[in-house]
């Protein structure tokens, strides 16, 4: 930690040495990856989860979602938090905390448990990306070094949600479902031992208080806002999602005006004044409501729908995060050689013509037709979101690191709600109209409509030929959803790629430090 004296809140030290500052970096990725890890890997344990505990369906929504809703909520937080507090204070204290309740995730032992340490995750998880992001623009004052930090900063991103489902199948095939959470305590423990002597201290010289209010209406109206939108995409529209959105609306609106008002808000909210700023979160956003919405579909076509086990799905979904890793190391070199909106609007239109790919999919389709098109989509992907993120990073004063940092990520958390519910409002609405083949009972075909779980549960109990004819009426209607909400998704990014050309126009990636002195 800093040695300042109490209260003097120094500015950011100097650079420490290359050597120093690429292995901070290697620390700061840790954290990244596990954030990644936990938000995936979860679902391939749900099953063995949900016959240890037996939660009722609305608490395994909510054991699936409360992470993400948390993390939604508090990023923004977090963020100007670190710029007051001391980035690297917050990482290491988060990390602490992260390591601690993800061993008590580990053995809940109710639903309920479940459900409150998944909330703790989120808070701790939530100070661990925006500090991470504010502390390489700390660690890398030259522009070109930074470009690459943040392409491995974003490229272990992707890794971390890709490796997911691969570690979680592995783990899975030989331990219980809890093992799934005790893999971050090792990797927890080696980042607050080394992180503690590596990484330097970074705060906002003169940091205004930390408004409680401003909090509050963050945090309400950013989990309103998801909470709306995956709720929406699950059961369709109805009372209790639209009160959700207009409480979400209304607290966003007024911590918007009360941002206006502070001398020293959370968050700036001039900065969005900046075209190249606000193009950037709005690319950074669609570019994963692309890739998660079609991730998300994708893992159970390729479970319940080609039959494969957890890991085989983990390990077919590979590509997706090789792309992004190789595109996201590349990044900052291609907008430099091209320009910065011609690298985020060709990564759009890569992610789009991807998701237009898709609508060649079918039940039997062969493997060779899928693992190019998840190549494609992580690499423009992995283009765009890291060249936004540099772009975001690098449009705001120094002082302001650790709230940018967390605006990016707060476009990551509401891209990936909206991608789920978008492709999922038009996957569901399509499934569940299936016509069930003759013969079967009306109980199992209700049954049927409600998943594509649910389909196969139902199949097991219909005896003969009409169980085989309803399962594969029901894959087959589920493919069907997935090519129509990837149609859907594909014009959403070749809209967004054609909309950021704008937005975009005259913004470059800096080519030395803004502060030669540093």
């Amino acid at each position: 930690m800093t040695g300042a004296a109490p209260g003097a809140a120094p500015a950011a030290a100097p650079a420490p040495p290359a050597r120093q500052r690429w292995l901070a970096l290697s620390v700061l990725v840790l954290a990244v990856l596990l954030v990644g890890v936990d938000a995936t890997v979860l679902g391939l344990a749900t099953p063995y989860l949900s016959e240890d505990l037996r939660p009722s369906g609305t608490q395994l929504l909510w054991i699936g979602d409360v992470y993400s809703f948390v993390i939604a909520g508090l990023l923004v937080s977090m963020g100007s938090l670190g710029d007051r507090v001391g980035r690297k204070r917050l990482l290491l204290t988060g990390s602490v905390a992260f390591g601690a309740v993800s061993a008590l995730t580990a053995y809940a032992h109710s639903a309920e448990a479940m459900i409150v340490w998944r909330a703790l995750l989120g808070v701790a998880g939530a100070t661990l990306m925006p500090a991470t992001l504010a502390l390489i623009r700390n660690l890398f004052p030259d522009p070109r070094e930074r470009s690459f930090a943040v392409g491995v900063w974003g490229a272990t991103a992707s890794a971390g949600a890709a490796v997911g489902p691969v570690l979680g199948g592995l783990l899975l095939e030989h331990f219980w479902w809890g093992s799934v959470f005790l893999i971050n305590l090792p990797v927890m423990a080696v980042l607050v031992v080394v992180g503690a002597r590596l990484l330097p201290e970074s705060r906002t010289p003169h940091p205004g208080p930390w408004d409680l209010p401003s909090v509050l209406l963050s945090m309400t109206g950013l989990v309103a806002a998801v909470y709306a939108v995956k709720e929406t995409a699950v059961h369709g529209p109805g009372p209790v999602t639209a009160a959700a959105a207009a409480v979400g609306a209304g607290a966003l609106t007024a911590f918007v005006r009360r941002q206006l008002r502070l001398s020293s808000p959370l968050l700036a909210m001039r900065l969005f004044r900046h075209r190249g700023f606000s193009g950037a979160v709005l690319a950074d956003l669609l570019t994963i409501l692309g890739l998660s919405g079609l991730v998300f579909f994708l893992s159970q076509f390729l479970q319940m729908v080609q039959q494969r086990t957890p890991l085989q799905a983990g390990l077919a979904e590979l590509p997706a995060a090789l792309g992004a890793i190789a595109a996201g190391l590349a990044a900052g070199r291609v907008a430099r050689r091209t320009s910065v909106r011609g690298a985020v609007c060709g990564g759009l239109a890569a992610v789009g013509l991807a998701l237009a790919g898709c609508l060649l999919l079918d039940v039997s389709a062969s493997y060779w037709l899928l693992g190019p098109l998840l190549l494609v989509l992580g690499a423009g992907a992995g283009l765009s979101f890291t060249v936004t993120a540099d772009v975001i990073l690098s449009s705001v004063p120094e002082e302001q690191a650790g709230a940018a940092s967390a605006v990016s990520e707060t476009a990551y958390e509401l891209g990936a709600a909206l991608g789920i519910a978008l492709l999922g409002s038009v996957v569901t609405g399509l499934y569940r109209g299936f016509a069930t083949p003759a013969g079967v009972p009306e109980a199992a075909a209700d049954e049927a409509r409600e998943s594509l779980g649910g389909a196969v549960e139902a199949a097991h109990g219909v005896p003969g030929a009409e169980g085989e004819a309803l399962l594969d009426a029901a894959r087959e209607t589920f493919t069907e959803g997935l090519r129509a909400g990837a149609g859907v998704g594909a014009a959403v990014l070749l809209a967004a790629a054609a909309l950021s050309w704008r937005l975009l126009r005259g913004q470059r990636l800096a080519d030395t430090a803004e502060n030669p002195g540093e």
